[in-house]
C-alpha cells in the first residue's frame, strides 16, 4: 500500500514538472507561429456562395 503512496506522489511531482516546462516555453515563445502569417496571402480564399432565399409565397402555392 506504501508503494501505492509514493508512485502517486512522484507522478505529482512529475506532472508538475512538465506543466513547469510547458508555462516557461510559452512565454519564451517557443510556440509562437512566424512562419504562417507570412504564407497565407500566398493561398487564395475560398469563394463563399450566397444563400439562395426563397419566396414564402412559392411554397404555400406548390403546398396547396
Amino acid at each position: 500500500m506504501n508503494i501505492i503512496y509514493m508512485l502517486l506522489g512522484v507522478s505529482v511531482v512529475v506532472a508538475l514538472i512538465f506543466f513547469i516546462a510547458f508555462i516557461v516555453s510559452v512565454k519564451k515563445g517557443q510556440y509562437d507561429d512566424v512562419y504562417t502569417p507570412s504564407v497565407r496571402m500566398l493561398f487564395e480564399d475560398e469563394l463563399v456562395k450566397p444563400k439562395q432565399v426563397k419566396n414564402q409565397s412559392d411554397s404555400k402555392e406548390k403546398s396547396n
